[in-house]
């Protein structure tokens, strides 16, 4: 299994309940793994833990056989090879696209940047905005440039915190399918944190529910949701079983 969670525990301090408790989850290289929850599910905490963001009391977590998390063992997040794409895209106002996209390659050559912008920029299709500033960009453009960001580097994982939450349901729903394709071509592994069910059902190859930091339901999204459709249809077709979140 390329990430791997067992027997994870974590309360904030000051808080006598877990977020999450003897909490299990196993991800295979190259699936999208969407974590699906009511706000108070956990599901952000859970991220964060990934992220190294946030100390487990117990447990541990593992990415391409490197432990990050356990037993006296402690991975900084900068030294993890994980990146995430937040829900207000933490854009640099100041930066121009291509600057915001390099950003992170601080160690590699100027002709390692130049062409790794190259090929980030060709893959969301934001050619030719390489010299415009956040605020000239739509909030669609924004969003693909948080995303060119954090492949930039070539992430082990990429973690999504509720990205769509800021975009309008027309907008959301063309960046659903540009964001599936997106992965998809770059083979990485990815987490998906929403309260959406249609994101949920158009994005994951693994759907992850749950309530009160722990697992209701875990399934592909025709498991999850009872379609019998292939990607090209899931956007199209609501959920089926709503009381599950």
């Amino acid at each position: 299994m390329f990430v791997n969670i067992k027997d994870l525990s974590f309360k904030y301090p000051n808080s006598t309940a877990h977020c999450l408790e003897s909490f299990n989850l196993t991800i295979q290289k190259g699936d999208i793994t969407t974590i699906l929850g009511e706000s108070g599910s956990g599901k952000s905490s859970l991220l964060r833990l990934i992220a190294g963001l946030e100390m487990p009391e117990q447990g541990s977590i593992s990415v391409d056989d490197q432990l990050m998390a356990g037993p006296s063992t402690f991975v900084q997040p900068e030294k993890r090879g994980i990146g995430m794409v937040f829900q207000d895209y933490a854009l640099f106002p100041h930066l121009k696209v291509e600057d915001n996209i390099t950003f992170g390659l601080h160690k590699w050559s100027r002709k390692e940047k130049k062409q790794r912008l190259n090929e980030v920029i060709e893959l969301v299709n934001l050619k030719g905005y390489e010299k415009r500033y956040p605020y000239e960009l739509s909030g669609g453009q924004q969003q693909r440039v948080a995303l060119a960001r954090a492949l930039a580097p070539k992430p082990k994982l990429l973690l999504f915190d509720e990205p769509f939450s800021n975009l309008d349901a027309d907008l959301q729903l063309k960046i659903r399918e540009e964001l599936r394709r997106i992965l998809k071509a770059t083979g990485v592994t990815s987490i998906f944190v929403t309260h959406d069910q249609d994101d949920a059902q158009a994005l994951a190859d693994q759907i992850v529910v749950l309530r009160d930091g722990k697992i209701i339901d875990l399934g592909t999204p025709r498991d999850i949701f009872g379609t019998d459709c292939d990607f090209s249809d899931r956007i199209a077709v609501k959920p089926r079983v709503l009381s599950k979140v």
